[in-house]
């Protein structure tokens, strides 16, 4: 889902056998903003297995501070 130079969608997934599942994607979007540029995004987590079994607060949060963290950074190295 590539509309360059506007936006994008970064999805992963990963197995972890008898632990479950879990899926995951963030829609990107960068905005002209006078000489600057301003990214967005909107991240989504599925898991599934007894990782769902520790509630979808924990993994909704977790998921959530792992986004900001990347696109912290992401954002000093740009």
């Amino acid at each position: 889902n590539v509309v360059a130079p506007e936006s994008y969608t970064i999805v992963g997934e990963g197995k972890g056998g008898v632990a479950g599942f879990a899926k995951g994607s963030a829609d990107i979007r960068l905005v002209e903003d006078g000489d600057a540029t301003v990214l967005s995004y909107e991240a989504k987590a599925q898991v599934g297995g007894k990782l769902a079994q520790l509630g979808s607060r924990l993994i909704d949060s977790t998921a959530r501070k792992m986004a900001e963290e990347f696109f912290s950074r992401f954002s000093e190295q740009v």
